[in-house]
């Protein structure tokens, strides 16, 4: 039986996928931190699928996976956040209008 990554995959953290606070921000990605995203969202992938392909074996095994895992989501998430914010339409608007008052 196959499970989902969520199941048998407990990292430590209590960041949530889509915090709040930051559901409508945007970043300007360069193309090097892109490329840099991809090839780590690609190791994960692959990290991730061969854990959790693996038959036989117990789910929590500690060899090292998991660890590395979370090594590579904690480099991926420090590369978008030092990538600049977008401001949104918004905000941009709004100080197009302040600019006049």
């Amino acid at each position: 039986m196959i499970g989902t990554a969520a199941q048998h995959l407990a990292f430590s953290g209590s960041a949530s996928a889509f915090p709040s606070q930051a559901a409508c921000v945007r970043r300007r990605i360069t193309p090097q931190a892109g490329h840099a995203l991809e090839k780590l969202g690609h190791a994960i992938e692959y990290l991730t699928d061969e854990f959790m392909n693996e038959e036989g074996q117990p789910p929590f095994r500690r060899d090292g996976r998991l660890e590395a895992i979370e090594l590579l989501m904690a480099a991926n998430r420090e590369i978008y956040y030092h990538c600049p914010e977008v401001p949104s339409f918004r905000t941009r608007f709004s100080a197009f209008l302040h600019r006049f008052v």
